[in-house]
């Protein structure tokens, strides 16, 4: 099966294509895209996207590649990624990473057997003054501590 864009995609597609002087420069906003239509940028979407784009699809790799919001593998539905920078570390955030591995049974880069949770550490996500924190998906969780992890984890696996 061919990856392409659906229509309300390429629309987007088109809309970003406005806002930069060549192709070339929107290929962030374009890898987003991607990233939300398809789910994570396979070599698959990489190759698309580099058509799309006017670009070989070693130089959309090496973009995909660089930035750690671009997702390269399948990801689970919740996507837990902890700041592990100074001052997050200095609050306990490796506390807070042993208490998901435990909890979940996964190490760091890896997703549950049933594909609801990935783990991964971070570097610095903005929010030093109220460490130690996770992003989860696109949410901030702040102030944690073992036990806040370990409800907000509890909640999470009983959602359907």
């Amino acid at each position: 099966m061919a990856v392409e864009f659906s229509p309300e995609s390429k629309e987007k597609f088109e809309q970003i294509l406005t806002r930069y002087p060549d192709k070339r420069a929107a290929i962030m906003p374009t890898l987003w895209l991607a990233q939300a239509e398809f789910g994570y940028l396979s070599q698959e979407v990489q190759v698309y996207v580099a058509g799309l784009l006017d670009l070989s699809p070693a130089f959309v790799g090496g973009v995909a590649s660089f930035y750690t919001m671009y997702y390269k593998k399948p990801m689970g539905t919740y996507h837990l990624q902890v700041c592990t920078n100074l001052s997050c570390a200095l609050v306990g955030s490796g506390e807070i990473v042993d208490c998901i591995r435990r909890k979940l049974g996964i190490g760091l880069g890896e997703t549950t057997p049933d594909g609801k949770f990935s783990l991964d550490e971070v570097e610095c996500l903005a929010s030093c003054g109220t460490g130690p924190m996770m992003q989860l998906n696109d949410d901030y969780w702040e102030n944690l501590t073992s036990e806040k992890t370990l409800e907000i984890i509890e909640k999470l696996a009983s959602e359907s």
